[in-house]
């Protein structure tokens, strides 16, 4: 825990001392600390010592996702959401099944895995994670409708997934009872906890009898959320709708609380993102990336770069979206923090085919983290008519201008 801890210490002061070059180019934060993670790990130095199994690693990607998308859900609220819903329908409703097939269909007819198990390599696959295409989803200059298409389908898409990954899952271990009443309660209970927990926090503060003072103000968003999370973890309803679902309330009723927590909510995900990274990269080894062979990297290319955009493209057919938009879209369903969630609930579950499974889940995830993390400031940039350069663009225009002044004519 001492070596983690100083690893992450370490990293994050690199972070913060890169941050600047990395928002002006294709330098990734989320790569950096994957890369760490790789390199102290078992196996390589050797220093960050971790299983897939620990529970501090399916307790930090948990924990990493629920902020995620509780902040997410806050930059949008309830009237903003149903009024854009159309184009996120389409990506849910089309987009989420059919890459869900078409990855599927290539671990079946690629790597000869069972159709139960295709089906539940393709449900883990399927769900797409906002924080690898931050660029694009923060920056103004991005049309409105396409930042909120990417920011609510993804916050939408890992609860949705979670039914199909535990039906898939009960079928690959045999199981009679698919238990689909425990699932709908679970995702049900998740939606009301998230609803009904910051509502009932904001109507309070808002009473003669309770007022938050300034210092604590941005506390009140971290105690809903907070709250949201022991209560979803104490009654077993759906962590991750429930996280949704509370910053859309927050952002619908308490404006002054979305407002002071922004921020501090913000520096929270990200803080807990990037330590589920470094851990995630620990469990990354060399025997790891070669044992699933040339199959298993082509597969994880083509669930990228294949499964995604066609699926994108069925489901956006005369939608109104620009060719630039759709490619945009279609470019990002990274792959991120629910997949690692759904992967290691695989790898618990002691099925015959949970390490095979996890190893391509894992491969997929390394290579969309690399792939999207990377182009996601380029991709926005195609929308930015400014398109700020890096600090070395200009230092080496004006060294090639001064240059051509020294030499002879």
């Amino acid at each position: 825990m001492g070596a983690l801890l100083l690893a992450f210490a370490g990293m994050l002061m690199l972070a913060v001392l890169l941050s600047s070059l990395a928002h002006r180019t294709i330098l990734s934060t989320a790569a950096l600390f994957l890369v760490a993670g790789f390199v102290l790990g078992d196996g390589a130095l050797g220093v960050v010592s971790l299983r897939p199994g620990d529970d501090l690693v399916a307790t930090l990607a948990e924990l990493a996702l629920f902020a995620v998308l509780f902040t997410d859900g806050m930059r949008v609220g309830w009237r903003d959401l149903r009024g854009a819903w159309r184009l996120p329908g389409r990506a849910l409703g089309w987009g989420l099944p059919l890459t869900l097939v078409i990855t599927a269909l290539a671990a079946h007819y690629l790597l000869g895995l069972g159709w139960v198990e295709s089906l539940l390599v393709g449900a883990i696959l399927a769900p797409t994670d906002p924080v690898f295409a931050a660029a694009l989803v923060g920056n103004d200059k991005v049309p409105p409708r396409l930042r909120q298409l990417l920011n609510v389908e993804s916050g939408v898409n890992d609860g949705l997934a979670l039914p199909f990954v535990m039906v898939f899952l009960a079928v690959a271990a045999g199981s009679e009872d698919l238990h689909l009443g425990e699932l709908s309660l679970e995702l049900g209970l998740g939606i009301v906890i998230g609803v009904a927990i910051p509502w009932l926090a904001i109507k309070l503060e808002r009473t003669r009898w309770f007022s938050a003072s300034a210092p604590y103000e941005p506390l009140n968003g971290l105690a809903i959320g907070l709250l949201v999370l022991a209560v979803g973890k104490a009654t077993h309803g759906n962590l991750f709708l429930a996280a949704f679902a509370a910053g859309i309330t927050v952002a619908t009723f308490g404006e002054r609380q979305r407002e002071s927590f922004e921020h501090f909510g913000e520096l929270i995900a990200e803080l807990l993102k990037l330590a589920a990274l470094l851990v995630f990269g620990a469990l990354i080894t060399p025997a790891l990336l070669g044992s699933v062979g040339w199959q298993g990297w082509l597969f994880a290319i083509l669930a990228l770069v294949l499964a995604r955009p066609v699926a994108i493209w069925v489901s956006f057919l005369r939608s109104g979206l620009s060719v630039r938009e759709q490619a945009a879209v279609a470019w990002f369903g990274p792959k991120g923090f629910a997949s690692v969630v759904y992967g290691l609930i695989v790898l618990a579950s002691g099925i015959s085919a949970a390490q095979d499974v996890f190893q391509l889940v894992a491969v997929t995830i390394v290579l969309s983290i690399f792939l999207h993390s990377s182009t996601d400031i380029v991709v926005a940039r195609g929308f930015d008519d400014e398109r700020d350069v890096p600090a070395w663009f200009g230092v080496a225009r004006r060294l090639r201008g001064r240059t051509r002044e020294d030499s002879p004519s």
